[in-house]
């Protein structure tokens, strides 16, 4: 919650200093980041019994692949970057399918409500910041 909450406010002064990346991507990627470390942590603390085992090296892997694959999803188009939202949930989905695999689904589960209240819930919020930042850049 806390991720969620600080990636909340760093998106919205980047609105109100008119960049692309929002409430919703900085929440996401805030998210994300902290999802991974928690799995980190409790991938530590499931297999500190198992010698010569370290599941973390896979998961770092899928951690850097999905950033390649987010990437791919944003485009720049009349001067704008679309699709930062959708790199933003494709990396924190890729934290909840960790978690899952790993066998944590309580985390997963939390998670998942957590994406889903920033993508639904911030927009109603975002949009009319959004408006309002326009109107300022109109007046300058």
């Amino acid at each position: 919650m806390v991720a969620v909450v600080l990636g909340l406010v760093i998106g919205i002064e980047r609105i109100l200093a008119h960049k692309d990346a929002g409430m919703k991507t900085h929440a996401l990627v805030s998210l994300g980041a902290a999802t991974f470390v928690v799995i980190s942590e409790m991938i530590a603390h499931k297999y500190a019994i198992t010698g010569g085992l370290d599941p973390s090296r896979m998961a770092s892997q899928i951690i850097v692949g999905i950033g390649f694959l987010g990437a791919g999803s944003i485009i720049l188009q009349n001067n704008k970057l679309l699709g930062l939202t959708t790199a933003g949930g494709l990396w924190v989905t890729a934290s909840i399918g960790m978690a899952a695999g790993f066998g944590f689904y309580k985390l997963a589960i939390l998670t998942t409500i957590l994406v889903l209240l920033v993508l639904t819930v911030v927009y109603i919020f975002e949009k009319p910041l959004r408006n309002i930042s326009e109107k300022v850049n109109e007046n300058q």
